[in-house]
Formats: C-alpha cells, structure tokens, sequence
C-alpha cells in the first residue's frame, strides 16, 4: 500500500465521520437512548414474565 492510497482512505474516512457527526443533533442521540432504554426495560420485564408462565405451568 503506497502513501497515495493511505491518503485517499483516511480522507474518505474522515470525511465520511465528519459529515456523520456534525449532521447528528443532539435530540436524536437523545430519543435514540431513551428509545433504548425504554426497548431494553420492556424486553426484560417480558422474559422474567415469560420465565414466570413457564414455571407456572411446568408444574
């Protein structure tokens, strides 16, 4: 690999991450953590539920 083409892809990269970070505001990071909070909260309460059903009728 010659410097050339190092060159080129780190500018592609950084070009690339740049427009990702400067276009993302901070209420969809936000909305994004929440919704992922909310997601994970859910999921859980859902398989200790299911867990429960499962015992319930197994015996």
């Amino acid at each position: 690999m010659d410097i050339t083409e190092l060159n080129t892809r780190v500018g592609f990269l950084g070009g690339t991450l740049f427009s990702i970070v400067f276009n993302i505001s901070l209420d969809n990071i936000l909305f994004t953590i929440v919704m992922a909070s909310i997601g994970a909260s859910v999921s859980y309460v859902v398989s200790k539920f299911l867990n429960f059903l499962f015992r319930y009728f197994k015996k």
